[in-house]
């Protein structure tokens, strides 16, 4: 009889995992690779429901597989030394669970590769693990308060990597260009004006106190810029668009602004490879916030040349992290801090209206500091700067936080 292998998590074991084995196993003896926690972790960023020796103890025991082991491979295609070991026949993939890469890796090794279409059993609901865990987030109880007496809320924040400024139409009046952001879970303590888009993110909890709703992104983002910026704003301030859009929309995005608030593109990527490379060279660390009186648009100098500048560094950045170039990452990302700067000097140099006795120097101090560093390829200031963060682009983030406890690693949003 031939050997049939299949791979997964089964966190949360459920009926379309059931049917899935059964349906596999038509095709000969049933072998299951299962993930182990820890590429459970670093894959979807949070310890399975489970662990593995549970859900190995679970799949074992359907009457439809053979054998199942625990994955000791790592990554997306952590099955490989299970392969070793079964040496299957057949390999079969949900539909959805199926890659090109996988296919390569069967026709490397004279595997057969069958996709089957994702079908409950036969007078049963359709099920699966992500829809389990949003019925199960919606019957939570209420969230208890933190250490500090606040609720915890799971809202994102955004990061801006390129082309900041460029969503305020008095810059993109002079050349249009691309501003790209990341969506962030929030792993850490999101500080008020620190360039994180606190400001949009208060006005969301507004209405979604504790986290975003199911609906289409750019949609949720367009609610969201019309609701912080209503025509009774007193201030009469236009927040950018790449806030709001930032936050609701997950992955990588890059907004394409041409004398408009409100981008005339939107394109997003969630590809796994692509937001892994971003996590493992990306690091933040704290600088004190804003301080009273703060001002970064006094001796503001917005030429074309200087957009332009900007604009062409944006889209340099953006190729570069599709492309997974470290170096054309980092020298874009580097570049496009340098074109915000020369517009605005006062992202580095603030002005303080109002209180003279503000000083900060802190924040040239930093720069150059951590710009000296050897694993350091580039950084830049969140936001509109003038205090915060500093966002870092390093060899390795892992190792950086280690050596640099101030420092931690960011977890990007993926759905």
């Amino acid at each position: 009889m031939k050997k049939v292998f299949v791979s997964g998590c089964y966190d949360l074991l459920h009926s379309g995992h059931v049917e899935f084995f059964q349906q596999a196993s038509q095709f000969g003896e049933l072998y299951v690779g299962i993930g182990s926690d820890a590429t459970y972790l670093e894959y979807k960023h949070r310890k399975p429901m489970f662990p593995q020796e549970e859900r190995l103890f679970m799949v074992r025991n359907i009457k439809a597989v053979k054998e199942a082991y625990i994955n000791e491979g790592s990554g997306v295609i952590d099955f490989i030394p299970t392969l070793d070991i079964v040496q299957p026949d057949i390999f079969v993939v949900n539909a959805e669970g199926g890659s090109p890469a996988k296919r390569q890796l069967c026709e490397e090794r004279g595997i057969q590769y069958i996709e089957l279409q994702r079908t409950p059993h036969e007078g049963l609901q359709a099920r699966s693990s992500s829809s389990l865990k949003a019925a199960l987030s919606t019957q939570q109880e209420s969230p208890q308060p933190t250490a500090h007496g606040s609720q915890f809320t799971g809202l994102p924040t955004r990061l801006d990597l390129a082309g900041t400024w460029i969503d305020q139409p008095y810059v993109s009046i002079y050349h249009p260009g691309w501003a790209l952001t990341i969506s962030l879970e929030p792993t850490f303590e999101v500080r008020d004006r620190c360039g994180l888009s606190t400001s949009t993110r208060k006005m969301i909890q507004k209405i979604w106190p504790m986290k975003l709703p199911k609906m289409e992104p750019e949609m949720l983002a367009r609610l969201v810029f019309c609701f912080e910026n209503n025509p009774e704003r007193e201030d009469g301030h236009i927040s950018g668009a790449q806030d709001s859009i930032g936050i609701c929309v997950p992955g990588l995005c890059r907004h394409y602004y041409d004398n408009n608030f409100w981008p005339k593109k939107i394109e997003n990527t969630t590809d796994e490879m692509t937001l892994r490379f971003l996590e493992e060279h990306l690091v933040m660390l704290p600088l004190e916030p804003r301080k009273p009186g703060c001002s970064v648009v006094e001796d503001k100098d917005i030429t074309p040349a200087k957009v332009k500048t900007l604009a062409d560094a944006a889209d340099a950045c953006w190729h570069a992290i599709l492309a997974r170039d470290l170096t054309a990452f980092a020298a874009a990302y580097r570049a496009s801090f340098e074109a915000q700067v020369a517009m605005f000097p006062g992202m580095v140099t603030p002005t303080y209206i109002g209180h003279p006795e503000q000083d900060g120097s802190y924040i040239a101090e930093a720069i150059d500091h951590y710009s000296a560093l050897d694993d350091v390829l580039a950084l830049k200031m969140p936001g509109a700067g003038g205090g915060g963060y500093l966002a870092l682009v390093v060899t390795d983030a892992n190792a950086f936080v280690e050596h640099h406890p101030e420092a931690f690693t960011l977890h990007i949003r993926r759905e």
